[in-house]
This record gives C-alpha cells, structure tokens and sequence, in this order.
C-alpha cells in the first residue's frame, strides 16, 4: 500500500470521525433536522461518508482557528517563551537583583533577649566552673 495513500486514509477517518462528532452534536440539539438530513442521505454510505468527511474539515478549520485566536490572546511575554524553545538559542541575559531585607522588630528584639539571655547563662558557668578549681 502507497504511504500517501494510507495517509491519506487515516486523514479521512480522522474527518469522517469528527464530521460524525459534529453531527452527533448537533442531533442532540435539534433532531428534527438530523432526522431529515439522514433521510435524504438514504442509504447510500458513500454519500453520508462524504458529507461527514466534508462536516469534519469544516469542524478542524473551525478548531484550528479557535485555536489560534486563543494563542493569538496570549500576552506577548507568553507567546515568546513557547516560541522560544523551538528557536535557536539568544544570547544570555544577566539579570540584576537587589535584595531589601526586611526587618521584623518583634522578632530582632527576641533575637536580642536570647543573645544576652545567653550571655548571662555563659557567664554563670565560667562562674561555676571558678568555684570548683
């Protein structure tokens, strides 16, 4: 079997597919004219693979379409990263950052109480070790 040829078969299912999907859909939402459009069909099934291969390049257009207006919507920052790693690699970009300390007095005065808290518990034991020589 031709390769082009068995492409060309599974592009097809995959349309007759999503033409069925389609048409599936739009069943539930209004029978009556998927009633009269299937009766016109009779039961040629080349005709009804046809029309549905036909609904299904229109429905992939549409979600192609879709598709690219929502990657169309993305921000410019976005857009550039998913590009990014299909594109050769720019220069690297050195990045300054300066870092603010944040100071929490609560927890600089506890810091302190406990500095000299030790301090304190140091000097008894130099006192004691003083003692016993």
């Amino acid at each position: 079997m031709n390769p082009d040829t068995l492409i060309e078969l599974f592009q097809k299912s995959y349309r007759v597919t999503l033409g069925a999907a389609s048409t599936a859909v739009e069943a539930v939402r209004d029978p009556q004219r998927a009633a009269d459009d299937f009766s016109a069909v009779g039961t040629d099934f080349q005709q009804l693979a046809d029309r549905l291969e036909v609904r299904g390049a229109l429905t992939e257009k549409e979600a192609r379409d879709f598709v690219e207006g929502m990657m169309n919507q993305l921000p410019e920052p976005f857009r550039s990263v998913s590009s990014s790693f299909s594109a050769a690699p720019e220069t690297p970009t050195t990045v300054t950052t300066v870092a603010i300390p944040v100071v929490d007095t609560e927890l600089q005065a506890e810091v302190s109480a406990l500095t000299a808290e030790l301090i304190a518990i140091r000097k008894e034991i130099e006192d004691l070790k003083q003692k016993d020589i």
